[in-house]
């Protein structure tokens, strides 16, 4: 049975990708592998907004073909959609296939590998023996299955665009790759992925929306996921209750431009409208919203929040910069007094909420008057934790040409002093909670304590504010909602919470 090995790269939407692909390649008879040392094919759903990000790809591949010299690697998403001529060149690629035509690997993998595939596996798949015959996967693809019996080699779906020449032997024989078969185009209006395949033990991800519409200057997003598109929310509905019954009580919901949910559809339907059903309709325990863009957080969404138990007590809104100038500079779609209302709107109706927000540092253009700025414009905000990043120079976008880039060393500095403020009012915050009763539900994950062995440390839980919590005791199973008290705070960490009675509602 040929196996593969499958890692993702980047956001919460790309993970929801790699879950539904690992969930095809399964249903088509493959066998997974837990390491890339001993499968056939290694299959890397890859991330490009960062140069540091594309270049983790090619380390990883470098280094999966060191430990396993046969091994094929299949390159798909983000970054093969940017580059794909780059990553063909590299070595040990045998395909690359962008995020245009991500959706048809599992129909790419199943002729290359038919022969060795089981046969009753493929019948299954099919419907009847030996039969090419289109079936519908349980994650919304539908893939053509090649005929085994006959040896027939699969079609390659002809809207597939091959940007490298495929050498082949004689008529009739399978095609012999001497050089990587990439396997890009443009991208479909088409939402491809539904990803029931749920590939977090605990806490899976259902993205129900892809793409976006905005131009950030710095941002190459919309280049490699096309524009702005939705899952029909009667989908939605199905693939939270296909979840509930699985067992999950927690799902994040995530997208590209999350906010930007059902614009596209007809009838139009809102974000907050997905929400409302959601909870009017299912059964799940807790719904996660993922990052969201500060003019999607309206005043009805921060109501909904407020008074539903059901909605994690928990916003991530990017910022980018707290100064206008820069704000401009970067094609963003606010200013920060609009971006403060909010977040203060939603500290004072919600007082525990966790508040996490994007920022960059060293964007072109930016001035030491600039980054004062904004680093007292973060530390008047009530943010529980910040994901600081410098400016990473992406092709083709419009901050890429923009003079005045500011060097890497004055980024760091910049950002190491944001993330000092932040920690001080983390700390602020952890120190708040000591005495509250928080909901939580437990990971599978033990805490990382660094004086204890592994089967000793306590199993951690997430609260619903977003915050990391190690338990007190050691039995508790995965996936159990409990309430529990906060003891102690320390280094900017909760140490300890212990287990009272009662659960939030399951």
């Amino acid at each position: 049975m040929p196996s593969f090995y499958l890692t993702n790269f980047g956001c919460r939407a790309s993970q929801a990708d790699g879950a539904a692909l690992k969930g095809q390649l399964l249903e088509c008879g493959f066998e997974e592998t837990p390491s890339a040392g001993d499968c056939d094919v290694a299959v890397l759903n890859t991330c490009t907004v960062t140069a540091a990000a594309d270049a983790e790809v090619r380390q990883v591949i470098r280094r999966i073909l060191r430990g396993n010299r046969r091994c094929r690697v299949l390159v798909t998403g983000c970054y093969a959609q940017r580059a794909p001529e780059e990553i063909a060149g590299l070595e040990g690629v045998a395909w690359v296939v962008g995020n245009s035509h991500k959706h048809t690997i599992s129909t790419l993998l199943t002729g290359e590998f038919c022969a060795a595939l089981p046969k009753r596996q493929l019948e299954a798949t099919t419907g009847s023996p030996g039969s090419a015959t289109a079936a519908t996967h349980a994650y919304g693809v539908r893939a053509q299955i090649p005929d085994v019996d006959r040896g027939v080699p699969p079609e390659v779906p002809s809207s597939l665009v091959q940007l490298l020449d495929v050498q082949t032997t004689s008529v009739g024989a399978r095609a012999q790759l001497t050089s990587p078969q990439v396997l890009v185009g443009e991208i479909s209006e088409s939402f491809h992925f539904i990803p029931t395949f749920a590939d977090d033990r605990t806490r899976p991800t259902l993205k129900v929306q892809d793409g976006c519409n905005a131009r950030c200057s710095f941002c190459i997003i919309p280049d490699v996921r096309g524009r702005s598109r939705s899952l029909a929310p009667d989908v939605v509905i199905d693939q939270v209750h296909r979840l509930h019954e699985a067992g999950y009580r927690e799902i994040v919901l995530s997208g590209i431009n999350l906010g930007g949910y059902g614009r596209d559809l007809e009838p139009r339907i809102t974000f907050l409208g997905l929400l409302e059903r959601i909870l009017a309709e299912t059964a799940i325990a807790r719904v996660r919203i993922s990052s969201i863009e500060p003019m999607d957080v309206t005043p009805a969404l921060i109501g909904l929040v407020t008074r539903e138990s059901r909605l994690a007590r928990h916003f991530h809104v990017p910022l980018q910069s707290g100064s206008d100038r820069v704000l401009r500079l970067m094609n963003r779609r606010y200013w920060t007094a609009q971006y403060a209302e909010r977040i203060l709107a939603m500290r004072e109706q919600i007082p525990d909420c966790g508040i996490g927000a994007d920022v960059m540092v060293g964007f072109p253009g930016e001035t030491d008057d600039d980054h004062e700025i904004s680093l007292r414009f973060i530390d008047s905000l009530p943010l529980t934790y910040v994901h600081v990043f410098p400016y990473s120079q992406r092709p083709n976008t419009a901050a890429a040409a923009m003079p005045n880039q500011v060097n890497g060393r004055i980024s760091h500095e910049r950002g190491q002093q944001i993330r000092a403020a932040v920690d001080r009012k983390r700390g602020v915050f952890l120190d708040a909670q000591i005495g509250r009763v928080l909901s939580a539900l437990t990971l599978h994950q033990a805490h990382e304590s660094a004086d204890t062995a592994d089967d000793d440390r306590p199993r951690v839980a997430l609260n619903s504010n977003y915050l990391m919590m190690p338990l007190c005791v050691l039995w508790i199973l995965p996936n159990m909602p409990i309430d529990g008290r906060v003891t102690q705070v320390r280094a900017g960490q909760l140490l300890e919470m212990r287990l009272i009675q009662g659960l939030f509602p399951v």
